[in-house]
């Protein structure tokens, strides 16, 4: 990785830890959507550090906020999530030999669909969701977070539908992506795929992820929860967009 592409990186998972700290999501949906649209990483490579990444904010929110966990729903998510996970990465692998133009249209309609569907407010409901729900989000976040490392949309719309504080809501979110990310950083580990040496200079983001996630807990922006996620939704929204638009052009002309 040049060094021009290593500062842009650095930058992109400062904000991408940010505001995951400050939402509970979108880490990897920001840094994978800016590594698409820039083409910085390979979008395998860039899920593996992307992973390391995640489990690097996870452990440092949790440190405090394990207390926190809803044990009950995060031990069903983890049940339905982490066999999903073995298949998305198989399929990000097959994906990743040859067809790469669809693998930049999966990755960008998964965006577009995730950022509109978090920009509605779910409407709360009155008792916590059966246990058969929490496998279903948990099967579909397992399949993300393999393809990807994007495991946080099913999730977040499922959590943030129930009857439970914010707090709870986050940390149990945090502790289900830290999880996931131990198991596909092994099971990359396991089958071979570790990325290049120059392309794990992006690990120095490390630091740039810690610091960014002590002074979004420590000095949290003047604007709202609302008008912060709406920023979000709306980036989210125009990388998924300017991700897969080039790739619908590309696939067209190849059928022609």
């Amino acid at each position: 990785m040049s060094a021009a592409a290593l500062l842009g990186f650095l930058l992109l998972t400062g904000v991408a830890a940010y505001a995951q700290t400050l939402t509970g999501f979108a880490f990897g949906l920001i840094t994978m959507g800016g590594v698409g649209l820039t083409g910085l990483l390979s979008l395998p490579d860039a899920a593996m550090i992307v992973s390391v990444l995640t489990l690097v904010n996870a452990t440092q929110m949790l440190l405090k906020g394990w207390r926190d966990v809803a044990w009950r729903e995060f031990g069903l998510v983890m049940a339905a999530s982490v066999p999903l996970l073995f298949l998305g990465y198989w399929l990000l692998e097959w994906l990743a030999g040859t067809r790469a133009d669809l693998l930049r249209l999966i990755l960008g309609i998964v965006i577009v669909v995730s950022s509109l569907q978090l920009a509605r407010k779910p409407e709360p409901l009155a008792q916590r969701s059966n246990a058969a729900s929490f496998l279903f989000f948990g099967a579909v976040a397992g399949l993300m977070g393999g393809m990807f490392s994007t495991a946080g949309p099913p999730l977040v719309y499922h959590f943030y539908r129930q009857p439970m504080s914010l707090v709870r809501v986050r940390e149990t979110l945090v502790a289900v992506f830290a999880l996931n990310a131990v198991f596909r950083i092994g099971l990359v580990a396991a089958s071979g795929d570790l990325p290049a040496g120059t392309t794990l200079s992006g690990l120095l983001a490390v630091p740039v992820v810690m610091g960014a996630t002590y002074v979004a807990r420590r000095w949290p922006p003047p604007a709202s929860a609302v008008t912060m996620r709406r920023i979000v939704f709306g980036l989210l929204f125009l990388s998924g967009v300017s991700l897969g638009s080039p790739a619908v052009i590309r696939l067209l002309g190849a059928l022609q």
